[in-house]
């Protein structure tokens, strides 16, 4: 297996040491040991400061789409109305996610080189739609876009409208996530971006309203969200908790609540500030359009003329840099550098802009 010395990938990202021995340490059986217990609830308090939220976390074993989905089956009937907002691949995504369990969805579309606006024609379809639930994507990985996700909240509320679904997957930790202040009903994240961890936990926020209607539907599928209601009250899970999983999360939350989230926001600022400047600098395009608002977790880049992402892809690697392609319609136009958790590090982008630069020059 060929590793490299310059890793940028925007997710799963480098495990730290610390996260990795966690991960590798012995434990016991999950279903049996106090100690576990203890571990998920402490965890459970960790995600509820980096979320911003009083609300319920729930944690599962399998990475980010677990909970994506679990969140949709579990509060979802076949003809609910879903109101997708959608400015990349997973939002869209997320729309025909809805679509397949029966949902009736709406896609407000974007382009992928934008991010939310228009929020008067947003406004209208809400008041005309009235969706059960709206969807959105905070960070658009595949884009190097974060939605504003304030106004959505307000809207949500003005309009009372019961679900806000937000995947927070590639912001959380790197940027605020408030849930409560938002108005956020599901949180959704991941343990591979910025938690620098193993890509095989997942969780959520859940809020009061959103169990009430979970209640409702009573879905029981190995994805299902209802059976992590009273799981630590009765010290009862759905199946086999992820021991190893769960310390690697517990670890790599601490690390970043340690640090202290305001410091952790500026090192992602600074870092992808540095790293489009430098980009430019070079001659480089960067992907999103001027006015659309950038994730400080990963930049998204057009790939440079004189190259097909294949041959710049080997380009890079062949001097330790590893950096991401992209999705759909931006596949083999665009490539991405993952400045998230344990790679938001200057030293390494550095390295990153010294390849990058030797790259462009010798087209």
């Amino acid at each position: 297996m060929q590793s490299y010395p310059i890793p940028m990938i925007p997710g799963p990202v480098q495990v730290p040491d610390q996260i990795l021995s966690a991960y590798l340490a012995q434990y016991g059986s999950a279903d049996l040991e106090l100690e576990f217990l203890e571990l998920y609830q402490q965890t459970q308090k960790q995600l509820q400061q980096l979320l911003g939220t009083k609300n319920d976390v729930t944690i599962h074993s399998g990475e980010g789409m677990i909970a994506l989905w679990g969140a949709l089956k579990s509060c979802l009937l076949p003809g609910d109305r879903v109101l997708a907002l959608a400015t990349g691949v997973f939002g869209y995504g997320i729309g025909e996610m809805g679509k397949s369990i029966g949902a009736q969805v709406k896609t407000i579309g974007f382009a992928y080189n934008e991010t939310l606006h228009d929020w008067e024609m947003i406004e209208k379809a809400i008041v005309e739609f009235q969706p059960k639930m709206i969807t959105v994507v905070h960070a658009e990985t595949p884009s190097g876009t974060l939605n504003p996700i304030e106004k959505l909240g307000q809207l949500k509320r003005k309009h009372e409208i019961p679900l806000l679904y937000v995947d927070t997957v590639a912001s959380v930790g790197g940027t605020p996530v408030e849930v409560d202040e938002w108005g956020i009903d599901l949180a959704l994240g991941g343990s591979q971006k910025v938690l620098s961890c193993p890509p095989d936990m997942s969780f959520l926020a859940v809020s009061p309203a959103a169990w009430d209607i979970i209640e409702q539907i009573g879905y029981v599928g190995y994805d299902a969200l209802l059976p992590f209601r009273e799981a630590v009250q009765n010290f009862s899970f759905p199946y086999t908790p992820n021991w190893y999983g769960m310390a690697a999360l517990n670890k790599g939350a601490a690390l970043l609540l340690d640090e202290g989230l305001t410091d952790v926001f500026r090192r992602h600022q600074e870092t992808a500030v540095y790293c489009r400047e430098q980009l430019l600098h070079m001659g480089y395009e960067l992907f999103p359009a001027v006015d659309a608002i950038p994730s400080p977790t990963v930049t998204a880049v057009h790939v440079p003329s004189g190259y097909n992402w294949e041959t710049f892809d080997k380009r890079l690697r062949k001097d330790g840099l590893a950096v991401g392609g992209s999705y759909g319609p931006l596949t083999g136009k665009v490539f991405r550098l993952g400045h998230m958790g344990s790679q938001a590090n200057m030293q390494l982008l550095h390295q990153a802009m010294q390849v990058l630069e030797a790259a462009i020059k010798e087209k």
